[in-house]
């Protein structure tokens, strides 16, 4: 396994359990993470605000589906769920995009899609 995949693979462990040191140290300083027809933040100041966003409880359920690398790129589908913070499970299916310098995430860009009741198991 590549070392960027083995940085995606320790970021996701940590996002799964919000353990904001173990995210924060898989990213460059410079951190751009977009979320598209969500938000824009560059920073690791304003990454870590949203590693535990105001909307849910808890940590996030994530399950990679697969992960594919080209040269400082790695792609992955994964499926989750969240709880939101009025007690609803929200399930959704993600496309994201890890752009890599020196074994670190640099720049993230996330689809997220929100599943409905029959949309995927």
């Amino acid at each position: 396994m590549s070392q960027n995949i083995d940085t995606v693979n320790r970021y996701l462990d940590g996002f799964r359990t919000s353990d904001h040191e173990q995210v924060l140290s898989c990213l460059t300083d410079d951190i751009t993470w977009t979320l598209f027809g969500g938000f824009r933040l560059q920073g690791k100041q304003a990454y870590d605000a949203e590693i535990e966003n105001p909307a849910f409880k808890g940590s996030p359920k994530l399950d990679v589906i697969r992960l594919v690398e080209q040269d400082d790129v790695v792609m992955g589908e994964l499926s989750g769920e969240g709880l939101r913070a009025d007690g609803s499970t929200m399930r959704m299916i993600m496309a994201e995009t890890w752009v890599m310098e020196n074994g670190l995430i640099k720049e993230r860009r996330s689809y997220v899609v929100e599943l409905k009741q029959n949309d995927y198991q």
